[in-house]
């Protein structure tokens, strides 16, 4: 194979951070190991240095002295890691000058990913009840006792709430203010809730679910990351799963919230004998490769996600949100190093097959 282009396109923070290898949780030299396997020179792009018109741009790449600014023909295929807001058509343009982006989006609404797999009968069983809005809260007060408040357009747990009944009328309601990584639980009444938590709903989109009563291990809930990618051949695959354990007294598993990131085995076997932690490890497996191919009929361009996938105490697993920009750190942090650079290969293995077959990427 001869050596050609991958496009990587970050976001201008850290696109800016190229030079001094300072690109946050994105690994460069990861970047590197994998296109070296596949043949590849990967550039780092930023969407303001791509000229549709001339088909140049300017991108980092890796030279003798570290990384430079040059000038290279717009690479044929990008993969996108950057998050644009909603009305960027930026993506768009590269589209319509023929270059094949996959993971074209990178964010998508918990409400809408949650429509698209309610309308797949045999997904439907995983979904959490569900509802919206301030409307939505007072319906599902009615009928649940533990409620998870999750802003639609949220991550990494950021505006997570919960509210949790101490008796017929009173609700004890948690959430972490903007900038501490303490949580507050005030008591509020059914109703009369608080100004505060009504504004949130009104100005903010936000689920409202039921909890799921999670698997713990010593107290601490957990859940599952999975990462499910398309590799060489297109074909969807399971790259590796690890648990997300919350930190003690919370119920948030985010590792940016305080989480740990834990060996899936492991956590399934502290929870469960082992028969049953080798089932269900199978199921979630199963689940997501289910739930990666019905997003990628709706999604155009859907290549590289991160699937949050919760097991209760009896061993049901049900879906939890999906995440368009996969965070990948967390098979790091849980010790599975092999996983971690395996989630690096596998979407460079699926720009090399773009190169080689463009005309499958349509069929995707």
């Amino acid at each position: 194979m001869g050596q050609k282009l991958v496009g990587i396109l970050l976001n201008a923070a850290m696109h800016r951070g190229v030079p001094r290898q300072k690109t946050g949780q994105e690994s460069l030299k990861s970047y590197e190991e994998a296109a070296a396997v596949y043949g590849l020179a990967p550039c780092f792009l930023k969407l303001s240095d791509i000229d549709t018109k001339t088909g140049c741009s300017i991108a980092y790449m890796k030279q003798t002295r570290g990384y430079r600014r040059v000038v290279v023909p717009t690479p044929d295929v990008i993969h996108n890691r950057a998050i644009y807001d909603p009305g960027s058509h930026g993506i768009d343009r590269l589209l319509g000058s023929g270059v094949l982006v996959y993971n074209t989006c990178n964010r998508y609404g918990k409400d809408q990913i949650h429509g698209l797999l309610e309308q797949n009968a045999r997904l439907r069983g995983l979904l959490p009840a569900t509802s919206a809005g301030l409307s939505g809260l007072k319906e599902m007060m009615s009928s649940y006792s533990d409620l998870i408040l999750k802003p639609c357009r949220g991550s990494i747990g950021q505006g997570v709430m919960r509210l949790t009944r101490s008796s017929p009328e009173l609700w004890n309601w948690s959430y972490l203010p903007f900038g501490s990584r303490s949580w507050i639980s005030t008591q509020v009444n059914q109703d009369a809730l608080p100004r505060a938590l009504r504004m949130r709903l009104a100005s903010t989109p936000y689920l409202v679910q039921e909890r799921i009563p999670l698997a713990e291990i010593g107290g601490r809930p957990f859940d599952l990351r999975v990462t499910v990618q398309r590799g060489w051949g297109g074909e969807w695959q399971v790259t590796g799963l690890f648990a997300k354990r919350a930190a003690p007294g919370g119920f948030v598993s985010n590792i940016a919230r305080g989480g740990e990131a834990l060996d899936s085995s492991y956590a399934l076997e502290q929870a469960f004998s082992g028969q049953a932690a080798a089932g269900i490890r199978m199921s979630v497996l199963a689940y997501s490769l289910s739930i990666a191919h019905e997003l990628a009929r709706n999604l155009p361009g859907l290549a590289d996600i991160g699937l949050d996938m919760g097991v209760t105490e009896k061993g049901r697993v049900y879906f939890i949100e999906c995440n368009g920009r996969d965070q990948r750190y967390g098979f790091r942090k849980a010790g599975l190093t092999g996983a971690w650079k395996e989630s690096y290969r596998k979407p460079i293995a699926y720009a090399r097959y773009l190169l080689d077959h463009p005309s499958q990427y349509i069929s995707y």
